[in-house]
């Protein structure tokens, strides 16, 4: 049992916590794929601002909406790490938003042509959390896996 352990069950001490909406938590998680292998570049910034920006879930948001979103996403990611994150993500993440979470994360693990082993752990810890059915997501992987292939 550690030190502080009684007083953050009693709400005297509050851990660090982020809440996030259906849209940031949807976000989160693909922040977190692209940045699976510790480092985030301009490209797949890009990347990200490209694929998000082509959902109904983003239309409204502007350039700027978009990059504090990032920024706050990203601060929480660097201060409390991926788990915290995920965690986060997966607390407010609609479910019916569960396939196009896991297609979008797969597509852009696929991206680059080459799946890490940080990446296909994260993709594992995506579809575990989300309980899809292994049809689901072998249906999922296989089109995607033919999307990339040219």
């Amino acid at each position: 049992m550690g030190l502080f352990d009684s007083f953050r069950k009693s709400g005297n001490l509050q851990e660090n916590q982020i809440t996030l909406g259906p849209a940031e938590a949807f976000a989160a998680v693909m922040l977190i794929i692209v940045a699976a292998d510790g480092y985030l570049s301009n490209e797949e910034i890009s990347l990200l601002n490209t694929v998000l920006g082509r959902m109904k879930l983003f239309r409204s948001y502007s350039r700027d909406v978009m990059q504090r979103m990032f920024d706050k996403l990203g601060n929480f990611l660097r201060r409390e790490g991926n788990e915290a994150l995920f965690n986060a993500a997966m607390a407010t993440l609609p479910h019916d938003l569960y396939e196009t979470t896991f297609a979008i994360a797969t597509d852009l693990v696929l991206a680059d042509g080459e799946v890490s082993p940080e990446e296909e752990a994260l993709l594992g810890s995506l579809c575990s959390a989300m309980e899809l059915s292994q049809d689901t997501v072998n249906q999922i992987i296989q089109v995607m896996l033919i999307k990339n292939k040219g």
